[in-house]
């Protein structure tokens, strides 16, 4: 009788063990991001320790931007993605549409040396839903090897088909397009976006790039100005700082930045509303939301943490051992060229700017 009970005692212990350790290993999120360089500086720098560190196993899906998906998701009440790295601008707008849960900032980790996050993060990086990820910049970029003579060196330059002629690469979306097309046309940079609140100022921005609009080729996909670059598909494009100086340094590709003028923004973590993994989505965001985790990406791609903590950490590439910090948006030489991109004047007028891009490209 002993025998028979602990025989059974013995089998439910096992039975549930096993039904808790399978419950544990199929914990899992989907963290969406921009996928390519990147894609795999997260990945390597942020997913992989943290499976290793809690068990959660991370889904990693690529997407270009925007908030479509997460609105789909959302309305129909079908939420397969949790975690989403989303553009400033967009993520306010989505945290007022109510498509992404609020963040207590109080919940995330404090700095290495007990700094309170409210206070470690860069002024400005934190949101009612969304915490700052890292600053990258949208600057343009050359292959050397495709301008011969005199090279570029300001944003008027890629504006100049006389002087530079041949195609040029832009991303398909009018941000960061304005703005350089004023500083090209010379608007101060302090004063662009207080031209941008006028008609005319609007105006003089689609004026400059009509000049240009028959010799470019929109992008879509952060990977695809390096592949334009190196291809000869366009003697200059627009690009993510950090994509062009993964080609830079892992690629050996002879490309080259112009920092003049650089649009320079900062991305957000944020978790879409009504995920029902809300507390391993949550469980995620403290992590890579953490100095070290934002100091493992910039040791891969040139993009600067969003923590005040967090860029003595980064020192130098993980692979190659070079100084990260001439490469750098936030770095004092090129933080002097850059203008700040300013997601609040965007988050007001993205719809608006939206449909006069689209027809004006449809011209």
């Amino acid at each position: 009788m002993n025998y028979r009970f602990s025989s059974f005692f013995t089998t439910i212990l096992a039975i549930l063990f096993v039904v808790s350790c399978g419950t544990e290993s199929s914990r899992s999120i989907t963290a969406v991001s921009w996928g390519g360089s990147y894609g795999r500086a997260v990945n390597e720098g942020v997913n992989i320790p943290f499976t290793e560190e809690t068990g959660i196993n991370i889904q990693v899906e690529d997407y270009n931007g925007g908030l479509a998906q997460i609105r789909a998701q959302v309305e129909i009440g079908e939420i397969h993605w949790d975690v989403v790295d989303l553009e400033m601008a967009e993520a306010v707008r989505g945290c007022d549409e109510g498509l992404l849960e609020p963040i207590d900032v109080a919940s995330l980790p404090d700095g290495p040396d007990g700094t309170p996050a409210a206070e470690d993060f860069v002024e400005g990086s934190m949101t009612d839903c969304g915490a700052g990820s890292v600053f990258f910049s949208t600057v343009y970029a050359y292959n050397e090897e495709s301008i011969p003579g005199t090279k570029p060196s300001t944003i008027a330059d890629f504006f100049d088909l006389q002087t530079f002629p041949g195609r040029r690469g832009m991303r398909r979306v009018p941000q960061v397009n304005l703005e350089f097309a004023l500083i090209a046309d010379g608007v101060p940079r302090d004063q662009v976006y207080a031209a941008l609140d006028t008609p005319e100022g609007i105006d003089r921005a689609f004026s400059k790039l009509e000049t240009i609009k028959d010799e470019v080729i929109w992008w879509e996909a952060g990977a695809q100005p390096p592949q334009m670059l190196a291809d000869g598909e366009v003697v200059m494009s627009t690009a993510y700082n950090g994509r062009i100086f993964n080609a830079q340094v892992l690629e050996d590709q002879p490309f080259v930045i112009v920092w003049d003028g650089q649009l320079m923004g900062i991305g957000q973590f944020v978790v879409v509303a009504g995920t029902p993994r809300l507390e391993e989505a949550m469980e995620y965001l403290a992590f890579v939301t953490s100095a070290k985790s934002m100091a493992e990406i910039g040791r891969r791609i040139s993009y600067s943490p969003a923590r005040r903590s967090g860029m003595p950490l980064v020192s130098t590439h993980i692979e190659k051992g070079i100084d990260m910090e001439p490469h750098m948006p936030g770095s004092p030489v090129n933080a002097a060229q850059a203008l700040r991109f300013d997601w609040e004047w965007w988050a007001d007028h993205q719809d608006e700017m939206n449909e006069r891009f689209s027809a004006w490209l449809a011209r």
